[in-house]
């Protein structure tokens, strides 16, 4: 069968169903693209991470397209292809070129994962006001204009999409995620019910700020919250449909990398610009402990009894010995904190040298309504 053929058939997004439309409804329709009133000028960037979204490349840039096709300032779409391997780079571009030069498709060399993906199309935005989504179309493209008009009517620097009516499944991602929101609130004390939504609108400088690695795409409140106030981050209700197309890339060992990489978070929120801090406090504590049994032990010695056999002088003598390692171990790591501030234009990803679709000039290349 003839791919451009059977994706001609896929239903739009319009034929999806409209789940949490009573959450949204009244709000999506009061704010929608075609009642938005005017705004501060600016420019759009659109960024959408696929890795093996061969059925859904097509329909993404359609969905898009449809959504955005009245808005009253210049935007632009990058999708960004993780190393697929089912033929998605290339669906994504033959369809970008039938739609106009708006439409940017970034071919990574392999797959770096899908934090690194945002971030190359976060390298690549061009626009003033950022938003990412996912590209499996479970976000609704039609959100993007009333977050961008919260964003820029609130002057905030981060508008989250919250699902309230997310269409998942119950153990696998229902319940892992309300576990794992939960977790996150209480350790970075950021009040998010949704911060495993892709959906989001940034202003582009201060996400600029923020360097994306590991599975951080999640955490990306958490990390803004080092760079600009708390109070001026919201949440925002959005539409979530069920997956129609693909394979879900999701799963309980995904939870538990979220697990590990909250301990990172963790400990760059509290000591991200001074680990010497908590390795010194560490350390000074354990040789503390060690200089204590070693003390107790000399006492001992000078009261004339034998302590060569006693396995405290071992534990005082060792943890005397780990403690100058944790001293140590924070001066290290203040100094590769230098290194990391200095250098961190550093990118967790390469482009594919191949890559036919260049970045085009500041003044080219995006999409207006026809005035």
């Amino acid at each position: 069968m003839n791919p451009s053929s059977s994706l001609v058939l896929d239903p739009p997004l319009g034929a999806l169903p409209a789940a949490g439309a009573d959450a949204v409804g009244a709000a999506a329709g009061s704010h929608s693209a075609h009642a938005l009133e005017p705004l501060p000028a600016h420019r759009l960037s659109v960024v959408v991470p696929m890795y093996n979204e061969r059925e859904n490349a097509a329909p993404l840039i359609d969905a898009v397209q449809a959504a955005l096709a009245d808005y009253g300032y210049p935007w632009e779409l990058l999708v960004v292809d993780d190393g697929s391997r089912d033929g998605t780079a290339a669906l994504l571009s033959q369809h970008a070129r039938r739609v106009g030069p708006h439409i940017r498709v970034i071919r990574l060399a392999r797959n770096f994962r899908q934090t690194a993906a945002m971030q190359a199309g976060i390298d690549a935005a061009r626009g003033d006001v950022i938003v990412t989504m996912d590209g499996d179309l479970q976000n609704d493209p039609r959100d993007i204009p009333r977050l961008v008009e919260r964003l820029l009517r609130e002057d905030l620097d981060l508008v989250a999409g919250w699902r309230q009516q997310r269409q998942d499944g119950l153990w696998l991602r229902k319940i892992p995620s309300l576990l794992a929101n939960r977790l996150i609130r209480k350790i970075t004390g950021l009040q998010f019910q949704d911060l495993g939504c892709s959906l989001k609108a940034f202003r582009a400088p201060v996400l600029k700020q923020v360097r994306l690695y590991g599975e951080m795409h999640r955490f990306i409140p958490a990390w803004l919250a080092t760079v600009t106030a708390p109070e001026r981050m919201a949440e925002e209700p959005v539409q979530h449909h069920a997956r129609l197309r693909g394979q879900s890339k999701y799963g309980i060992s995904r939870s538990l990398r979220v697990v590990v990489d909250l301990l990172a978070v963790f400990f760059f929120l509290r000591f991200g610009t001074r680990p010497g801090h908590f390795f010194g406090v560490l350390g000074l504590g354990v040789m503390m402990v060690g200089m204590a049994l070693l003390s107790y032990l000399g006492v001992l010695k000078l009261l004339g009894e034998s302590i060569g056999g006693r396995p405290l002088l071992l534990l005082g003598f060792f943890s005397l010995l780990g403690g100058l390692q944790f001293l140590t171990t924070g001066v290290l790591a203040e100094l590769l904190m230098r290194v990391y501030f200095e250098g961190r234009q550093v990118r967790p990803y390469q482009r594919a040298l191949h890559s036919a679709d260049a970045d085009p000039t500041p003044e080219r290349g995006w999409s207006q309504a026809a005035p």
